[in-house]
């Protein structure tokens, strides 16, 4: 794409969130591409994963924290909270993170919750794509260990390592 676009403007369901730069993954030259967020949270007060699996980590290669894992992580994320990604239910109700993005309906496919490190730009761009709320904290994608999931305090801007029974707030995101 060759569009001029702008952090926060309305574009594709969304907000402009990030617009990627030379050496992030994805990033081709002379096209425009970047995450889009949704224009309001999805939830407030959510645990990371469901009850039955707030104790356990993602199998396999698990998740991770860079710019670009956070469809990956979302994706397996609910695969492990029981539900198949790809065939994801339409119309059923999700209470876990992962799940409330994925689920996000708005007028596109592919939003979900984002890496820590996808979240960081939603957190240095939170004045120009708005709706925020500055005093709570929001999920990443991002597992830290068995317990414990990387959030970011949308208020001071620091991230942690916190219990996934934790509950926070939830925005989705899609790459354009």
């Amino acid at each position: 794409m060759t569009r001029s676009l702008t952090i926060g403007e309305s574009y594709e369901g969304g907000i402009v969130a990030y617009i990627l730069q030379r050496r992030d993954p994805g990033y081709v030259a002379g096209e425009t591409h970047g995450l889009i967020a949704a224009p309001e949270d999805q939830g407030s007060m959510i645990a990371w994963a469901l009850e039955a699996y707030l104790a356990t980590a993602i199998p396999g290669d698990g998740t991770g924290t860079a710019f670009g894992t956070g469809s990956v992580n979302t994706g397996r994320i609910i695969f492990h909270n029981g539900a198949c990604s790809p065939c994801f239910d339409v119309g059923r109700t999700y209470t876990f993170a992962a799940g409330l993005a994925h689920a996000y309906n708005g007028r596109y496919i592919g939003w979900y919750l984002p890496s820590k490190d996808e979240l960081n730009k939603l957190y240095l761009n939170r004045v120009a794509i708005g709706g925020f709320e500055s005093g709570y904290s929001y999920w990443s994608s991002s597992e830290r260990n068995a317990s414990h999931a990387w959030s970011q305090s949308f208020g001071e801007g620091c991230q942690y390592s916190s219990f996934k029974f934790g509950a926070y707030r939830v925005r989705a995101v899609r790459d354009f």
